[in-house]
């Protein structure tokens, strides 16, 4: 593969991270550019189409899902990862409909977001997969209540408002082991 045809735009608020997965990437070949929010992506995706793009989910402004739908949009053939502190299903599947090759967690290392493209590029297995078991009510309101509390900065009394709860019930709810499945 030639240097054009693997051109990365990295996007990601956190500096520290942004620049220790650029330098890693350029490291193992990739043209990389960054950029710190969604509406900087847009102008680098415009002046430079890239072939690849990492997209932080949680960033100030546009989220990562409305950059992604805007980036396939904008660049057809682009191939999306998708980078996040907290994942769920709903995030995925919406993530997976908007045009993304896969979502990973954080924190997430070259090798990490090199390995979702290929599994991308890998195409279905050729085993059946086992049926979708959804998620319990338990597992769903965890999930629920870790992503307000990450958006509400882990301040609880402002998360509790936001949830619609007393902030002791949340606490009690936060002490608990999450639920398997």
């Amino acid at each position: 593969m030639s240097n054009g045809d693997r051109t990365m735009l990295l996007v990601d608020d956190d500096e520290a991270l942004r620049t220790r997965l650029a330098r890693a990437l350029s490291d193992r070949g990739w043209d990389t550019r960054t950029a710190a929010s969604a509406d900087e992506a847009r102008r680098a995706a415009k002046a430079s189409p890239p072939t690849h793009a990492i997209v932080d989910l949680s960033m100030p402004g546009d989220s990562g899902l409305v950059l992604l739908r805007d980036l396939v949009a904008q660049v057809p053939g682009v191939q999306v990862v998708l980078l996040t502190g907290y994942g769920s299903i709903a995030t995925a599947v919406e993530a997976m409909r908007l045009g993304a090759v896969n979502m990973i967690q954080k924190p997430a290392d070259a090798d990490m977001v090199l390995a979702a493209f290929a599994r991308a590029d890998a195409g279905p297995q050729e085993e059946t997969p086992a049926a979708y078991e959804p998620p319990s009510l338990a597992r769903a309101e965890w999930e629920h209540i870790q992503r307000v509390l990450t958006d509400c900065g882990g301040n609880v009394s402002l998360a509790a408002r936001k949830l619609g709860m007393h902030r002791r019930t949340l606490q009690r709810k936060l002490r608990t082991d999450p639920p398997l499945q």
